[in-house]
């Protein structure tokens, strides 16, 4: 049988690792790393330099192998019947890989995840159509962590719900029924903008919890255009860009 662990690594910052996160590394006999395309590049870059760091002094260490991931087929509708061709399409080639490295068609396999697997990840989904696999989850330090740290608040209000939403419901349904606070991932369109700007405070980050983390807050009619600006111009600079943010409605608004 072979054992797939799914390691939560954090937001990018090698300091976010477990130990748990570090002794998973080190017990694999592969470790997984996807190619994104030259635009992403150094997102798999940092993957070797966990790696590389956690490991320097293993007398044993795993092999690093690396694969190309497929696109999403822009040509397929509804938006869930796309990813789910996707999910397909990667758990091939995982499999594929996995068969090919392993001797003995068994072993120890570790996939590293970002943040944390359970969180607005589709690793455990894409594992799930692995029917000879055993599935191990560690769990990681999240982007919201990272993001409430950044901005030095807490994620509620006193006694008051908080919802965990996409750039692309915020753009379908507007503002979450019932919450006063959304934290809002997966949002390339800064959907804030669709949003009416009274009542809403911002808590933004990028590459949070890495060296190149940037911050703003206030007022969402009042900064959303310096939040808009300093995206494009973060992400001409890496050529990609990660970001999260927190919308706050005043209470009674």
């Amino acid at each position: 049988m072979i054992t797939l662990s799914l390691i939560g690594i954090g937001t990018g910052n090698p300091k976010h690792l477990t130990r748990e996160a570090m002794d998973a590394i080190a017990q694999q006999d592969l470790i997984l790393i996807p190619n994104k395309g030259d635009a992403k590049d150094d997102l798999a870059g940092l993957r070797r330099a966990i790696c590389a760091d956690v490991l320097q002094d293993a007398s044993s260490p795993p092999r690093i192998i690396e694969f190309d991931l497929p696109t999403r087929d822009p040509n397929i509708t509804p938006y869930t019947a796309r990813v789910e061709d996707w999910h397909d399409r990667i758990a091939l080639i995982w499999r594929t890989t996995m068969h090919t490295h392993l001797e003995g068609q068994s072993g120890r396999v570790g996939f590293l995840v970002w943040g944390d697997p359970s969180l607005y990840d589709s690793t455990m989904r894409i594992a799930k159509r692995l029917p000879d696999v055993t599935l191990r989850v560690i769990a990681g330090i999240t982007s919201i962590q990272a993001l409430t740290a950044a901005h030095a608040i807490p994620l509620n209000d006193i006694g008051a719900p908080v919802v965990i939403t996409t750039g692309r419901k915020i753009r379908e349904t507007g503002w979450p029924a019932g919450a006063d606070t959304a934290v809002v991932m997966l949002d390339g369109d800064c959907s804030f903008q669709s949003l009416p700007a009274k009542d809403l405070t911002i808590y933004w980050t990028a590459y949070a919890g890495m060296n190149n983390e940037i911050s703003l807050c206030g007022p969402l009619g009042e900064i959303q255009d310096a939040i808009i600006s300093t995206r494009d111009k973060a992400r001409a600079a890496h050529g990609w860009i990660m970001d999260i943010y927190i919308l706050r409605r005043s209470i009674g608004a």
